[in-house]
């Protein structure tokens, strides 16, 4: 349970340093839907996001790797839609894919350095 809670908290986190530094993304409700946000990316990032990754591999393979950057994209912008007033309402949105691009790039920073801060060295 306190990994959980941890894994929300860093996703929160890194999900407001993200929306601070890029343009195209907002967020106008409260702390609680900021939340669900988080436990929304969660989900998205255990759930569909893996199997986007297997689906689409000879695509990744294909780009070298540039593949899995959209692949990011796409499902932070699929929490944008889902997130946004014509799913759940809670307040966040992007402004288009490109946003989601570059949200997804910073998030994913944003998530390596705070997970690296609070994980315990293993020496």
């Amino acid at each position: 349970m306190k990994k959980l809670i941890l894994k929300i908290a860093v996703i929160a986190a890194a999900l407001w340093v993200t929306i601070w530094l890029i343009d195209g993304l907002t967020f106008t409700g409260s702390w609680v839907q900021f939340v669900f946000i988080a436990l929304i990316f969660g989900v998205v990032n255990t759930v569909i996001r893996p199997v986007a990754k297997i689906v689409s591999l000879p695509f990744i393979i294909l780009t070298l790797g540039l593949g899995a950057l959209v692949i990011n994209a796409l499902t932070f912008w699929l929490v944008a839609w889902l997130s946004g007033p014509d799913v759940l309402d809670l307040g966040f949105a992007s402004s288009g894919f490109w946003a989601s691009f570059f949200g997804a790039i910073v998030m994913a920073l944003a998530s390596f350095v705070l997970n690296r801060f609070l994980k315990p060295s293993r020496r």
